[in-house]
């Protein structure tokens, strides 16, 4: 894909995301609905992301193995980034050009509320498989 850039809502923070996953994963664990009152839908961004106005943004320790940017003027949520790879997940929504992406994996599929679904199928990992995963990288 393409750079593909987004902005937060009050446009403090600009982003540049040179690399982008077409297949983007959705994320159903209790920090994820926590942080943005839903889901998260995460497109895999890597490490080529060039970020403006830095100083707006806050971070938040929210695992052992990753951060959460935010706008500090908006409140908009940037990204989840990785720790051990400085990897960035980054909304989906941020990004308003964005075409042909598909639903790849959703994580902590355990821990979905039985109040939502997908109807489309894709690969799954429970709260077990992640810690293991995340676990074995550390």
């Amino acid at each position: 894909m393409p750079n593909s850039e987004a902005n937060c809502m009050c446009g403090a923070v600009s982003i540049i995301a040179e690399e982008m996953n077409p297949k983007f994963t959705v994320c159903h664990c209790q920090s994820c609905r926590t942080w943005g009152g839903a889901l998260f839908f995460a497109v895999k961004c890597g490490t080529k992301v060039n970020i403006e106005g830095e100083d707006k943004v806050k971070m938040y320790e929210s695992s052992s193995w990753a951060s959460r940017g935010f706008c500090t003027e908006c409140g908009t949520n940037l990204f989840y980034k990785f720790k051990a790879t400085g990897e960035y997940n980054m909304p989906v929504g941020l990004f308003p050009n964005l075409k042909g992406l598909e639903m790849d994996m959703q994580y902590f599929s355990d821990m979905r509320p039985s109040y939502y679904c997908f109807s489309n199928e894709t690969k799954e990992m429970t709260t077990a498989e992640i810690m293991a995963y995340f676990t074995a990288e550390m």
